[in-house]
């Protein structure tokens, strides 16, 4: 048996393995366009958030996910404040493909990379002198599924 052989039998032998490579900011941007007037306004915000990701393959096994966040604030129908977050991590993935994998990268992957850029909205928004915003908790996998649901049913509007 060749080396290549062994190792494609050893990593079959051990199953799917998953790690966290590494977790960091790729882009961060925040803008106040109506400061400091905004700041005179009784505070009663509208919150808008749109979430999306991204997967870039870096290798085999390697793969790079980014979730952006974009966050706008209006109060009193003008615009508070606007924050877009690029979280991203890279992840090792191996012995995991098709479907499982795709899922993988697009609802826990990103479940992973949330917490790390609600808590740099957060701090954003705070440091911007505007009262903490704690993002709700999300369902990455209930949007994953939505998802694909959408892209199938695209599919067989296609066919007909």
């Amino acid at each position: 048996m060749s080396e290549n052989e062994q190792n494609t039998a050893n990593q079959e032998a051990q199953g799917p393995q998953f790690s966290v490579q590494r977790v960091y900011i790729k882009d961060a941007s925040f803008e106040s366009p109506n400061s400091p007037a905004i700041f005179t306004s009784p505070w009663q915000p509208e919150v808008g958030v749109e979430l999306n990701s991204s997967t870039t393959k870096l290798s085999d096994t390697a793969y790079e996910v980014v979730l952006t966040i974009t966050v706008t604030v209006k109060n009193d129908d003008k615009n508070a404040f606007l924050v877009e977050m690029h979280q991203a991590g890279i992840f090792a993935i191996s012995g995991i493909e098709g479907p499982e994998l795709n899922h993988t990268l697009g609802a826990f992957c990103p479940s992973i990379l949330f917490p790390y850029a609600r808590e740099a909205i957060d701090s954003m928004v705070v440091k911007a002198s505007f009262p903490a915003l704690m993002l709700a908790p999300v369902n990455f996998d209930a949007l994953f599924a939505q998802q694909m649901a959408q892209k199938q049913a695209q599919a067989e509007e296609q066919q007909h």
